[in-house]
Order: structure tokens, then C-alpha cells, then sequence
């Protein structure tokens, strides 16, 4: 029978030996614990010197002053240097409103982080719990503190930062009204997403190759991303491209079922179906060759391609419109026509 020491040592040299607890016994605790209290506070170099005090706060106006001029900038870039529809156009275009967005947002963000830490009060307070009342007593209390919340912010005592704040807080709404403001003359026929790019004879291409596609290069289980072919050739071919994505694949024609309204849609096995989610419109290409599931991943909704990509689960709520394929005579994959329904997600005038 082996022998227990009564004596437990912590670890580290020259630690001081433990009295073990009898088995069986009980943890006895105290009724009230002491109440530790509050470390000793330390002062800032702002709280302590008034010269550093003020040097912060034009640090802090300073950092206003950037988020002012990226606001202005931001107008400035979304004016000056719009969007061409070319991928130059969009990529500078894109640049610069996310370097203006990003100097706004920073400005007011880095000046918030810095008021806090170098002029407002970091002094720990303590207030005991009572019961929540509605009292005039409680209001005024209520009332008081925040008197004293602005009196510790020193923000009515610095009239240059309340004058950077507020600026800086009255532009930042510009970078969001500006786009929205400079959209309403665009165009408001919903029913544009009734039509592609796609036509009878129109050639299937690879993405982004544009390169045409023969039947006999779709594999089975493999995943095709096509676009229409001569895309490049619209004068707007983003927005029409982000219209006629197509997703391909090849599936074993004895598993594959065809509506009557869809007969001689596909081509040995090939289908091709919009690469448009129907639920919000993102991009459906997470592909399972088991199951022959289309899956979106950004709220899960799946497909299955075998069975005219009805929806097997998740949010959106019809099938991926399908485009009707064949080959001609040089054995090239062409559609037989545009989609016969809307494209992308559901909405209430889709169908007028």
C-alpha cells in the first residue's frame, strides 16, 4: 500500500509546503469577500502637462482634418474619375473612391480612439447596485452624469475639436449620398434582366479566355464557367457579362431529366444553367459530381442540375433558368436562344 504525503508543495523552488485537505472535508467560504478596491490611478502625460494636453488635441483636429478630405476627395474621385465600363475605367475608379472612403472613415475613427485616450477622463469609478427606478430623483442623477461625461470628454472646453468633429461627421454622410444621388438618372427598366446577350447561334466561350467550346471538350463531372461569345464587342460588356454567366458540366444522360417543356435543351449530357443565384444574386459555383449540386456560398442555397436545377435546399425559392443548347455544324456548343425567364434574383415585377 503505497503512502500519501500529507504535505502538497506549489511548483517553483523553494516553494512553501501546503497542508493537504483531509478527505471528506468541506470548503468553508467567508460570508462577504474584502473588497479589494481600486489600483492607484496614474495620471497621463496630458492629465500632468497642459502643453501635451493641447498638443493632443491638435493631433486629434488633425486626424479630423483627414477624414474631411477624404470626404471631399471621395466627391471629387466619383466625379472627376467615373466609371467607363472598361477594366482600366473600373479599376481606377474603384481605387481611388476606396482611397477617399478608407481616409474618411480612418480619420474619424483614429481621432475617436485618440480623444479617448489622451483627454477624456480614464479615471475608474465605482457605483454601487440599486434597484432601477423612474424617480425625478433618478432622472436628475441620470441627468448629472451626463454633465459630467461631457465635462470629462473636454469637448466644451476645446472648441477646435468640437469644430472638427462636427465637420467631419457632417461630410462622412457624403460618401454614401453622393453614389446614391448620382444613380437616379440610371435606368429603371427592371425588366432589362429578361434579356442577354445570349441569341440563337451565339457561340458558348470559355471565361475569361473567350475561347469557343466544343461538345466533345465538356467532360463529365467537370465544371465550365462560359460567357457568351464576341462579349468584348458590347459597348457596356460588364453589366452584360454580369448578366450571361453560364455554368456547363456534362451528366450522364441516363440520370438526367428533362421536362416536357425543356425536351432537346440539352446536348449529349450537356446542360448549361445561370450562374446567377436566384435568392440575391451571388455567384452559384461550388459543384458536387455525386449528387449533381449546384451550391451558392453565401447563403447556401442548392441546385441540383440533374432535375432542371430546382432548388433543394436553402432560401432561394425558384430553379437556375437553364439555356437551351446544341452544336453546329462545326460542332461547336451554341444556344438555341436567350433564357426564356428572368435571370437573377426574384422580385415582384420580374414577371410583367
Amino acid at each position: 500500500m503505497t503512502e500519501h504525503s500529507s504535505e502538497l508543495s506549489t511548483p517553483g523552488a523553494g516553494a512553501a509546503p501546503v497542508a493537504a485537505r483531509p478527505a471528506g472535508s468541506e470548503v468553508t467560504l467567508p460570508e462577504r469577500f474584502e473588497n479589494p478596491g481600486l489600483a492607484p490611478h496614474r495620471d497621463r502625460v496630458a492629465d500632468r502637462d497642459p502643453a501635451a494636453a493641447r498638443g493632443a488635441a491638435r493631433r486629434i483636429a488633425l486626424l479630423f482634418g483627414v477624414s474631411m478630405l477624404g470626404s471631399i476627395g471621395f466627391v471629387v474621385a466619383y466625379v472627376a474619375a467615373p466609371s467607363d465600363g472598361t477594366v482600366t475605367g473600373v479599376r481606377n475608379s474603384t481605387l481611388y473612391l476606396g482611397i477617399a472612403l478608407f481616409l474618411a472613415m480612418f480619420g474619424i475613427g483614429a481621432a475617436a480612439v485618440q480623444w479617448a485616450r489622451t483627454l477624456m477622463s480614464d479615471r475608474e469609478i465605482v457605483e454601487a447596485r440599486h434597484p432601477q427606478r423612474t424617480s425625478d430623483a433618478d432622472r436628475a442623477a441620470a441627468i448629472e452624469v451626463l454633465r459630467q461625461g461631457a465635462a470629462d470628454s473636454a469637448i466644451g472646453r476645446r472648441g477646435v475639436l468640437k469644430g472638427a468633429l462636427l465637420s467631419a461627421l457632417a461630410l462622412a454622410p457624403l460618401t454614401v449620398a453622393v453614389p446614391l444621388v448620382g444613380e437616379v438618372g440610371g435606368t429603371w427598366n427592371v425588366n432589362a434582366f429578361r434579356h442577354t446577350l445570349w441569341k440563337k447561334g451565339t457561340r458558348l466561350t470559355l471565361d475569361p479566355s473567350g475561347r469557343p467550346i466544343k461538345a466533345e471538350d465538356v467532360v463529365e463531372g467537370s465544371i465550365v464557367h462560359v460567357i457568351p461569345d464576341k462579349l468584348r464587342d458590347s459597348e457596356h460588356w460588364i453589366e452584360e457579362k454580369a448578366k450571361a454567366v453560364v455554368l456547363m458540366t456534362r451528366i450522364d444522360p441516363a440520370v438526367l431529366k428533362e421536362a416536357p417543356d425543356r425536351a432537346g435543351w440539352s446536348y449529349e449530357g450537356i446542360v448549361a444553367y445561370s450562374k446567377i443565384c436566384t435568392h440575391v444574386g451571388c455567384p452559384v459555383a461550388l459543384y458536387e459530381a455525386q449528387t449533381h449540386h449546384l451550391l451558392c456560398p453565401c447563403h447556401q442555397s442548392t441546385f441540383d442540375i440533374a432535375d432542371g436545377a430546382k432548388v433543394v435546399f436553402g432560401p432561394a425559392n425558384r430553379a437556375l433558368p437553364q439555356l437551351p443548347i446544341t452544336v453546329d455544324d462545326e460542332g461547336y456548343l451554341v444556344a438555341q436562344s436567350d433564357f426564356t425567364e428572368p435571370i437573377g434574383p426574384s422580385y415582384w415585377e420580374r414577371l410583367k
